[in-house]
């Protein structure tokens, strides 16, 4: 009988670290899970964000155009009047 009582400590033992072991990896694995999801929250705001200010960057460098094309006519403009040609517009009534 004393090697079954040896055995049943020796198995409970075992069984204990085991448990623990386990418990141990899940915890762990727990752990690394929340971090990635932490992660991959703060990587999707910052995508968002430069998503963002891309578009704005965009939206400036149109109106930059649009304000040098707007530029480049009114420069036209000038170079005519220097040229002294008559101004284009309404006929004169007589």
């Amino acid at each position: 009988m004393d090697y079954l009582k040896r055995f049943w400590s020796w198995l409970s033992v075992k069984v204990k670290e085991y448990w623990n072991l386990m418990l141990g990896k899940t915890t762990i694995d727990e752990k690394i899970v929340e971090t990635y999801n932490e992660v991959k929250d703060k990587v999707e705001d910052v995508i968002e964000d430069v998503q963002e200010r891309v578009s704005e960057v965009k939206e400036e460098w149109q109106d930059v155009k649009d304000a040098l094309e707007e530029v480049v006519d009114q420069a036209e403009d000038v170079v005519e009047a220097a040229k002294g040609k008559n101004k284009r517009g309404r006929p004169r009534k007589k």
